[in-house]
Order: structure tokens, then C-alpha cells, then sequence
């Protein structure tokens, strides 16, 4: 395809790996309910770095030993991300979890600065003080308590932010499709040695198809077809459009969950919610599409 048609088709990419990535987080509290978790992630990385292992094609030529450590790194954070995650998942409902979890866009210029030393700017820290007001109107109770799925997703974020630390810092010079096919396959292994070890092997849950289409669906499109629509989307746009179109995940994870599973959101939560988003938007773009507008 051509440099133009690819720039045209980059925006819808992204919007497409947003949406699926936020529907996701419904889909897979419904096979919460059949699989434990463990397993769950195991079969969906299997899945993913197996698609994406064939995608790569001819990039296996590149691969060296190099790619084995360095993909073990940025698996392992990836997992321990979706572990606690979708135990939190499973814990309160699938609209908190999905703006809760967006959270790690504010907290990696913070961890950064904690490993390189580069201090946030003012934009960071507006992001985070309106962060931690939107956490609170999400997750605090009447009672000014938040609960257990709250404070494992809170948590989550952090590992997603220490995974896109990691990835800065070990992939630089690598191939990212071969890189990242390492990384589901290790998050993978992981996984299923965290199911061998704490969980029973769900074989009667595996037959029905109730579970084999949320697993194909986190397998195929919200692991590997939504990693290549986001990759590639990036490479033809902007960053700033780019991170907040990514960031549009959360909000479709709200809309697909209240739309599709139920959930009850309340005027607080929402005004949480909208304070989230801006914080994200805030420290992803430095508000510079308002800045080139004006």
C-alpha cells in the first residue's frame, strides 16, 4: 500500500484496537465465570504468540539469542499486569476495572524519573493530581473504603506502567514483532505454571462454546489483531492523536459494559471517570493539539 493510503488508514486502526481492547474487559468476565484466571491467560498469550509467531514471517531471520532475555523481561511484567488485573476483574465490575487500569499512562513518567531521573513536568503532575481525584470518585465506597477488585486493579496499573518501562528499556535496536512474540509466549508460560501450581485444569469448561468464543476473541483480536492494529497505526500517525485515541480504551470499556453487561454507573463515577480521561489525555499529549489549534 501507499504512504497516503496507509496515513488514512492509521486513525481507524487505532480506533479499532481501542475499541476492541475495551470490550475486551466484559468479554472476559464473562469467561471469568467458567475459567480461572491462570489458565485464561495462559491459552490467550498461547494464542497470541503463536498468530503472531506466523504473522512475522521472514522477520524470523533477525531472531538471535538476544531476543530470549529480553522477552522473559517484558513478559513477565506483562503477566504479572494481566494476573492482577483480571483478578481484580473478577472482583468489581468490568467499567471500573477498565478506567481504573488506565491509570499506568499517568504513573509512567513517574517511574521514570525514579530510574532515570527525569523529573515529570507540570503536565505530569496535573495529570496525576486529577488522576487520584478521578480514582477516588471510581472507587471509594460511601464508607470511604475501596475494594478489594479496586485496589488489585489500582496495583495492575502499576505493573502496566512498569511493562512499557521495561519495554523502553530493552527493545531499543530489536525487531517489536519478534520481541513481542517472546513476550506473549513467556507471559504464557508463566501463566500456565501459575495454573499447574494454584488452579484444576478447566477441561469440561473447554468444550462448551459459551468459553471457546471469549477465549478465540481475547486469543485473536484483543491480543494479536489489536497489538498489530496499534503498532502499526502508530508508525502512520502522530504520537499525540495516537495516545489519545488509545486512550479512548477506557470509555469504550465503560460504554461496552454498561451497553452489554449490565453495569450500573452512577453520576460520580462518571464525573471519576471523565477526570481519568483527561488526566490521560493531559499527560499523553501535553495538550498539544489544543496549543496547535489556538
Amino acid at each position: 500500500m501507499s504512504e497516503q493510503t496507509m496515513r488514512k488508514l492509521a486513525k481507524p486502526m487505532l480506533f479499532m484496537a481501542a475499541f476492541i481492547w475495551g470490550s475486551s474487559f466484559f468479554i472476559m468476565k464473562d469467561a471469568l465465570d467458567q475459567m480461572p484466571v491462570q489458565y485464561l491467560l495462559a491459552i490467550r498469550f498461547t494464542i497470541g504468540a503463536a498468530l503472531l509467531g506466523l504473522v512475522c514471517g521472514k522477520k524470523w531471520r533477525r531472531c538471535t539469542r538476544d531476543y530470549v532475555w529480553r522477552g522473559a523481561v517484558m513478559g513477565a511484567f506483562l503477566y504479572l499486569a494481566y494476573s492482577i488485573q483480571t483478578y481484580g476483574l473478577a472482583l468489581t465490575t468490568p467499567s471500573k476495572n477498565a478506567f481504573l487500569t488506565a491509570v499506568y499512562c499517568v504513573l509512567v513518567p513517574f517511574l521514570y524519573w525514579a530510574l532515570a531521573g527525569v523529573r515529570p513536568d507540570r503536565y505530569n503532575l496535573t495529570a496525576a493530581a486529577l488522576c487520584v481525584t478521578g480514582v477516588g470518585l471510581v472507587s471509594l465506597s460511601g464508607d470511604l473504603t475501596v475494594t478489594a477488585g479496586d485496589a488489585l486493579t489500582l496495583l495492575c496499573a502499576v505493573f502496566y506502567a512498569s511493562h512499557i518501562v521495561a519495554v523502553a528499556k530493552v527493545s531499543p535496536g530489536k525487531d517489536i514483532y519478534l520481541l513481542t512474540v517472546f513476550q506473549f509466549a513467556f507471559a504464557g508460560i508463566f501463566a500456565w505454571m501459575g495454573g499447574l501450581l494454584t488452579e484444576t485444569f478447566p477441561a469440561q469448561a473447554l468444550t462448551r462454546p459459551e468459553v471457546l468464543l471469549p477465549l478465540a476473541y481475547l486469543g485473536v483480536m484483543a491480543t494479536t489483531v489489536a497489538l498489530l492494529f496499534q503498532n502499526v497505526g502508530q508508525v502512520w500517525s502522530d504520537p499525540a492523536s495516537a495516545s489519545v485515541i488509545l486512550s479512548l480504551e477506557s470509555v469504550f470499556g465503560v460504554l461496552c459494559s454498561v451497553l452489554f453487561a449490565g453495569d450500573q454507573v452512577s453520576g460520580r463515577m462518571l464525573l471519576g471517570f471523565a477526570l481519568i480521561f483527561v488526566a490521560v489525555v493531559c499527560s499523553e499529549t501535553k495538550l498539544r493539539f489544543l496549543r496547535r489549534n489556538g
